[in-house]
């Protein structure tokens, strides 16, 4: 009997990319959603690897210095940095204001 051999796409190692490269990303995100919208920063996280939670505080530290970007939690801006918890990353605006 053959054993039945399943391909599977080979994971996407665990690099640690450069800040530069969040930052792109967290641009793109943000300007692909628009104003008022905001987005998890898991979502550039996931994008980068599968294996993506071993990249969430350098995310969100990038995040922390991005001059475009505010992080909410529950509709109040936060640090990303020191914020416990699901954050919402969004284009800095009017938000940044509460």
């Amino acid at each position: 009997m053959l054993a039945r051999m399943v391909m599977q796409a080979p994971a996407r190692a665990v690099t640690k990319p450069s800040d530069k490269a969040l930052r792109d990303k967290l641009t793109a995100l943000a300007i692909a959603r628009g104003p008022s919208k905001t987005f998890c920063p898991s979502e550039v996280a996931r994008d980068l690897s599968d294996d993506w939670r071993p990249l969430m505080d350098q995310v969100r530290q990038v995040a922390a210095g991005h001059p475009d970007l505010v992080a909410t939690q529950g509709g109040k801006v936060v640090d990303p940095v020191t914020a416990t918890g699901p954050i919402r990353l969004g284009l800095a605006g009017d938000r940044a204001q509460k």
